[in-house]
């Protein structure tokens, strides 16, 4: 498939801003906050936590859902004011969800890049493998530290936070039970993630994994999401479960919104 470039305003609007942000009208859910120094990317996070009615009175242990764009001014309210809507219409089971809010997003969401354009967006580029083990070594054991959890664990982004997911699928498939990308950047070092796809599933692990993904009308991801389905079909893993939205009514912009109720309720619902 040709490879399409775009001008570095495209990018930057794409990688550099979350598109779907939360907007004034989203009600701040109650929620904790905390900070962690971390070694890993070398400064100090702040780290959003929402737990579903009833968890403060009982004693289950729940799974958890993580996402970048996890600041309260960002994906954070809308997506927990989801999960609440979603648990008390009984559609999904009661979890936790964890925002990790951005300090240096093109930074810590984009992985190495050999395109010199995609490396003008930003000082520093390619720190998703730090931040990766961040959330991992650093974010996972205060999580289980401060919270009654299970080992389920999920992650969901958009846009270049979808990339981020994607990468950590393909990279890292044990790190996550389920995984949620809504326009994911997969243009990102000329389309890498796609091109190598079939060399990483050849290795996946034995456990089970659930992914849902989906792609908007933007030029530029639309056709590679649609290429990653084509593979996933064509490889055919067994014990990989995955959904793939082809949402060609939806802009970059609108896309998480108008899809993620669907996405959480597929992904985190474990029948065919």
């Amino acid at each position: 498939m040709k490879f399409i470039y775009y001008n570095l305003f495209f990018i930057l609007v794409t990688l550099s801003s979350c598109s779907n942000a939360s907007q004034p009208n989203d009600p701040i859910p109650e929620h904790e906050t905390f900070k962690i120094q971390s070694k890993q990317v070398g400064e100090e996070r702040i780290i959003n936590v929402w737990t579903p009615k009833n968890y403060k009175t009982n004693t289950d242990s729940l799974p958890v859902m993580y996402m970048a764009d996890g600041g309260i001014n960002e994906d954070f309210p809308h997506i927990a004011n989801t999960l609440a809507k979603l648990i008390k219409e009984k559609k999904i089971k009661p979890l936790l969800l964890v925002g990790i809010e951005n300090t240096q997003r093109r930074r810590d969401l984009t992985g190495f890049t050999e395109v010199e354009k995609d490396k003008e967006i930003a000082p520093i580029v390619g720190g998703s493998e730090k931040f990766r083990a961040f959330i991992k070594e650093e974010l996972f054991p205060e999580i289980e530290k401060r919270y009654r959890v299970t080992s389920e664990k999920s992650i969901i982004g958009e846009s270049a936070s979808g990339l981020f997911v994607m990468e950590t699928f393909f990279l890292t498939p044990e790190m996550f039970d389920n995984y949620i990308a809504f326009d994911p950047s997969l243009w990102w070092n000329n389309h890498y993630l796609v091109r190598t796809a079939k060399e990483h599933l050849a290795k996946f692990p034995p456990t089970e994994k659930r992914i849902w993904f989906a792609g908007s009308n933007a030029e530029d991801i639309a056709p590679f999401t649609k290429e990653l389905a084509d593979i996933f079909k064509a490889t055919n893993i067994v014990n990989l479960k995955w959904k793939f939205s082809d949402e060609p009514k939806e802009k970059h912009t609108t896309i998480f919104r108008a899809t993620k109720e669907k996405a959480i309720i597929w992904t985190l619902n474990k029948r065919e």
